[in-house]
Parts: C-alpha cells; structure tokens; sequence
C-alpha cells in the first residue's frame, strides 16, 4: 500500500487561509486608522478649547483686622461664577466636605460648597460640642458629640450658613452653599483661579464675611468666558460699615460664662 505524504512549504492551508483574512483586515483597517485618530485629536482639542480659567486677585481695604493691616492676610473671600443660560446640576450624589473641630475652632473658617454636599464636623478636640446653625442658609443642630466623633449635616439649598457651638461662644464658622461648581477661596495673597470653566456669560460674585451685603452686591458684574483663560483686575473689597453683632446660644439666650475644659461636661467626667 503506497503512502501519500503532502508536504506544505510553511504553513497548513488553514493557517494560510486565516493569515490572508487577517491581512486583508488589516488592509481596510490601514485607511480608517489615520481618520480615527484624526478624529479624536479634535475631539480632544475641542474639550480642551471648551474650558477655560478666570483668575484675578483681590485686597481687601478699610479693614480694623490686625491680619489685614499687618500682614496684608486677603485669605477667606469666596469667588465664584454663576451662568447665565441654564444652571448647573447639583453636586454628584455622596459629596461630602468636611468643617474639623480643634482647639476650639471650626477649620475651615469659611467653606464653600455645592449644592447637595453633606459636611462632615469631626470632633478633634479632647472635649465636647454642639455645632448648630438657626440661620435662614441652613438650620441644624448636631447635638453634644464627644472628642473622636463626628456628626454630618446635607446642604441642600444654596444660602449662607453661620454655624457656632453651643457649648464655646467664640467659635464661629461660614458654609457658603453654591448652586455652581465654579468656586474658588481666596488664597492670603488674594489669589484665587478658577479652572475647567466652559467658555460663555457668567455673574462673577463675591463673599466676604466682614463686608456688607451692599458692598458685596455693588462687586457684582458679567463677564465673558473665552476658549482660553482671562485674568481679571484687581477687585477692592471694603469693610468699611461692617458691624460684630454677638449671636446667642442655640436657644436663643445669652451664652453661660464659659465652661471649664478640665472639668466636667454634660454626662462625662474627665
């Protein structure tokens, strides 16, 4: 019985087949390929034309503050921008921002924050508090809460929220609840730089805590956001006519002669 070997040069048939699929693949994939990538770098040049930066600096004047006169501290102001067309969603489902609680005082001293942002107050001191607010912003009262613990509060409309203890008069605290993501605290210099802004009309405002409602109001205007970025002028915040009032307790009554931190607190004993 005589035997047929069939010998192949390199490959099995099968082999060869699928190699000259694969190469005409390949051959009407070679034309698409620079078309593609031509499309998504203009996509990613149209994203990146798509946001801008505003950046500007701000003094602040008239002021009887030390930090001011002293040593030119223009920190804690509140920049940001408004649109004009439309309003941005609320903040992503789970934001949270935190407000610590040391040496007797609230960290950050003013916080912004959007929309739908739940803020955290963690209790780093050795003693306890009571963080409340009864102002229009936001009214909460967390309870006493012991050193190592932490209570949270959702903010869910925009408005400014004073926030104080219940237990210690002097400390004190600024939530500023945006309906915008474009915000920005000035740095002690008075900087401040907003990012990832999208090009169109916007109110520019401020906040500051030692300034009237009617200087801030009067700092209000329009701009237009380009493609790039735009620096804007110095913008003078006076506190001139601002007044300390002293806020009361949680009940609305004067607060008590301070406690004595090496004592004895409500339910506890040191």
């Amino acid at each position: 019985m005589t035997s047929h070997l069939r010998t192949y040069s390199r490959n099995p048939p099968a082999q060869r087949s699928l190699a000259r699929r694969n190469s005409r693949f390949v051959w009407l994939l070679r034309p698409v390929a620079p078309a593609l990538c031509g499309l998504f770098l203009s996509l990613a040049a149209v994203s990146t034309l798509e946001a801008g930066s505003v950046s500007g600096r701000v003094e602040l004047r008239d002021s009887q503050e030390a930090a001011v006169r002293k040593h030119m501290d223009f920190s804690g102001v509140v920049v940001w921008l408004e649109p004009v067309n439309g309003s941005p969603s609320p903040a992503p489902a789970g934001a949270a921002a935190r407000m610590v609680q040391k040496d007797k005082t609230f960290t950050p001293h003013v916080l912004p924050i959007r929309v739908g942002t739940s803020v955290e107050f963690p209790n780093f001191d050795p003693i306890f508090h009571n963080a409340f607010s009864n102002y229009n912003g936001k009214s909460f009262d967390v309870g006493l809460y012991p050193p190592g613990s932490s209570r949270r509060v959702p903010f869910e409309r925009a408005g400014i929220v004073r926030v104080f203890c219940n237990i210690h008069a002097a400390m004190s605290a600024v939530i500023l609840v945006l309906n915008t993501p474009y915000f920005e605290t000035t740095l002690k210099n008075g900087v401040f730089q907003l990012h990832d802004v999208p090009a169109g009309e916007y109110s520019l405002r401020f906040f500051h805590e030692r300034a009237t409602q009617a200087t801030l109001d009067s700092l209000t205007r329009r701009i237009a956001v380009p493609d790039g970025s735009v620096t804007l002028p110095v913008v003078g915040i006076s506190e001139s006519g601002y007044i300390v009032i002293p806020h009361h307790n949680k009940y609305g009554h004067d607060y008590a002669p301070a406690p004595d931190d090496e004592g004895v607190y409500p339910a506890v004993r040191k």
